[in-house]
């Protein structure tokens, strides 16, 4: 058998059918949904594992709590004696549960420390310590006092007493007067069981409720208003003394 003439310069031998068809330039894609298919079929464990985490940290979250609520208060930024005037870097804001807030007590909204400036303290403070008016001379003295209570200052005959004495103290208040030297001395009760609110050792030197050189023998209780009565002006009746309660 004769093989088939062919034209000059074509090759007698045919090659690969692929290359009797034409080249198209590049090879076909498939669309993108499958060859996402593709690719997480052969990450499929890799893909339930990471649903299987993304799972796990959704009940985490869903399951723990969040943080507490707390309140932002006015603390004291170090240890303060009693009668401590108050100035810059002696408060400090702090978060604590509303359970712990205490009535009356200092808050940032009601001014910044520096509106505090110059107060006093009623009593020592711990470092941390929430504070509230009762904390500061003033007003806050009687907190806590029965409704009606007064303050009501007093001169004592013995200055000295006072070293005794600490706040919420509680005294009964006797008046000693006499007819002449000699003559027979009358002690009458003016009032008892009464806290002190405030002495001279409360107060630095330069400030308090009264001035400096008026301290000597004052103190100041907590009275109702029939023992304010017999309490006002006692010196001038006769000579003032306290009995300290346990």
């Amino acid at each position: 058998m004769k093989p088939a003439r062919t034209a000059p310069g074509q090759s007698a031998y045919p090659g690969p059918a692929w290359q009797s068809q034409p080249w198209s330039g590049r090879a076909s894609r498939p669309p993108p949904l499958e060859r996402l298919g593709r690719l997480i079929a052969r990450r499929r464990r890799l893909a339930a594992a990471l649903l299987l985490c993304l799972a796990a940290a959704l009940a985490v979250q869903q399951l723990t709590p969040g943080g507490p609520a707390t309140t932002t208060v006015m603390v004291a930024a170090r240890d303060l004696p009693a009668g401590h005037v108050l100035g810059a870097g002696d408060l400090a804001p702090a978060n604590v549960s509303p359970r712990m807030v205490p009535d009356g007590a200092l808050l940032p909204e009601s001014g910044s420390p520096a509106a505090w400036a110059g107060s006093q303290t009623s009593g020592p403070v711990r470092r941390h310590e929430v504070l509230t008016d009762a904390s500061l001379l003033g007003a806050g003295l009687l907190t806590g006092a029965p409704a009606g209570s007064q303050a009501v200052p007093i001169r004592l005959s013995d200055p000295a007493t006072l070293a005794l004495l600490r706040q919420g103290q509680l005294v009964t208040v006797v008046l000693s007067s006499g007819a002449g030297l000699d003559g027979p001395v009358n002690n009458e009760v003016l009032a008892e069981n009464v806290p002190v609110l405030w002495t001279p050792a409360l107060t630095q030197s330069g400030g308090g409720l009264f001035p400096a050189q008026e301290n000597e023998g004052i103190l100041v209780v907590a009275a109702s208003a029939v023992q304010a009565v017999q309490l006002a002006g006692a010196i001038s009746r006769g000579k003032v003394f306290l009995i300290l309660l346990n």
